[in-house]
């Protein structure tokens, strides 16, 4: 393989990825590959990037698809979970037109999100300090762990118990990869990102394909463990070692456009790890990014407060889908279109994120005074609405990372990656606490 040994103990027996010799160690000075061998590391490269996205957030996708089912916990004889592909739908609220949980589902968001949240906010401060190689092991066996202990829940509280293990994989697994990009070329940020939305289209499509096949949500669960085993392929045997190459791979066009993120940034330099950042340096990058940061937060507060505070409200019984089915139907939908916009850097670029923010806080206006008003005739316009905020949500986030990688010098690069992804972490769990008394208050008052 590419180097793959190489790499992990280069990135993984220090404090931090140490991509280049200790000061007062000699290196040997490597032949600079020929253009075929480049080739083939730079689509390993890319595949390797791309599973990682996609196996890094599967289990968190699944989760939501399976939270109202998560909720509803309906049991077959044997305590067997069981969920029919048809059912009738039936009120757990007969004072409310809108057919609800006893709990919202944005209960199975928080318990999705939180952990990852914790995560995110400690990993500035000192997760660079563990090697790499640990923490995508533990993101494996989490993630691995997630679907075992839903499928064989016997309560609500062990399920969302699981649905926490999927979380601190998630999580895990999220920054320490978008640090691991700062060592390889730009153009990896792209081919993980289009990862990260396919695995929302596959997991969500997955669990609704075969939950609306009959198949029961416990045997759904378990025939996705071979999807940790992949993370952990992608990682240790399909990447090559990140060697001493330009991490930009930028066009003129890019150049050009950069402007850099902190206004002192010393010239461009070989990337290397965060660890020996200052406090001081770390703060002044941390308030270069809150350009990026803000817009990020209230484009996935808006999307998620959709998501998992009005999908589940947004409820039409003049159509053959069971209300189950509808709430699946939208998380599909929602995913195809963050998959789909998050694989297009390549061909749209977008600079002002501020103004996606803009667009997805008036979808969620929009929803909001439909759940109230229901004005809305047909649930077929609900589906367009929600391939739209799924389109918005996916753009913010590919264009985020990969101007914050335009506009960071190689130094500080690594520590910027880490703490950005903050950003949809903070928003969604925001999204989550208010959701829950939303919820509360329509099913009561409605």
């Amino acid at each position: 393989m590419g180097g793959c040994a190489g790499s992990r103990r280069r990135l993984s027996d220090s404090e931090g990825p140490l991509l280049f010799p200790l000061p007062g160690e000699e290196a040997d000075p490597a032949p600079r590959p020929p253009p075929q061998d480049r080739q083939g590391a730079h689509w390993k490269n890319a595949v390797g990037f791309w599973l990682l996205g996609l196996c890094n957030n599967f289990s968190y996708v699944v989760m939501l698809s399976a939270a109202h089912d998560i909720l509803s916990h309906q049991r077959a004889p044997g305590n067997q979970s069981h969920v029919d592909p048809d059912p009738t739908p039936t009120s757990h609220n007969s004072s409310s037109r809108f057919d609800c949980n006893s709990v919202s589902t944005a209960a199975v968001l928080l318990a999705d999100i939180l952990p990852t949240l914790v995560i995110k906010l400690l990993a500035p401060l000192g997760l660079h300090l563990l090697p790499y190689s640990p923490r995508v092991l533990t993101s494996g066996i989490c993630a691995a762990g997630s679907f075992i202990l839903v499928a064989f829940s016997h309560s609500v509280g062990i399920s969302l118990c699981g649905v926490v293990l999927a979380s601190i994989s998630s999580g895990l697994g999220e920054v320490t990869f978008l640090a691991l990009t700062a060592f390889y070329p730009r153009a990896v940020i792209s081919w993980w990102s289009s990862g990260t939305g396919g695995a929302g289209l596959l997991g969500a499509l997955s669990y609704l394909g075969l939950t609306q096949a009959g198949l029961s949500p416990q045997h759904t669960l378990l025939s996705m463990l071979g999807i940790p085993a992949l993370l952990l392929a992608s990682y240790f045997l399909l990447l090559t070692s990140p060697g001493p190459q330009d991490p930009g791979g930028e066009g003129e066009a890019d150049t050009a456009a950069r402007q850099p993120l902190i206004n002192s940034e010393a010239p461009e330099s070989k990337p290397g790890s965060s660890s020996h950042l200052s406090l001081q340096e770390r703060w002044t990058v941390f308030k270069g990014l809150l350009r990026y940061i803000v817009p990020l937060v209230l484009v996935y507060f808006a999307e998620y407060f959709i998501n998992q505070g009005l999908f589940e409200l947004l409820f039409f019984r003049n159509t053959f889908l069971s209300h189950a089915q509808q709430y699946r139907w939208y998380q599909m939908l929602y995913q195809a279109g963050v998959f789909a916009s998050r694989s297009s850097l390549r061909c749209c670029r977008i600079r002002h994120t501020w103004a996606l923010a803009l667009l997805q806080c008036l979808n969620l206006a929009f929803l909001l005074a439909d759940v109230w008003l229901s004005f809305l005739p047909s649930i077929y316009l609900v589906f367009l609405i929600i391939l739209y905020e799924g389109l918005l949500g996916g753009a913010a986030y590919v264009n985020t990372f990969h101007n914050i990688a335009l506009e960071t010098s190689s130094e500080h690069r690594e520590f910027a990656m880490a703490t950005a992804c903050i950003s949809d972490t903070l928003g969604i769990s925001l999204s989550g606490l208010l959701a829950l008394p939303l919820h509360d208050f329509l099913c009561q008052f409605s």
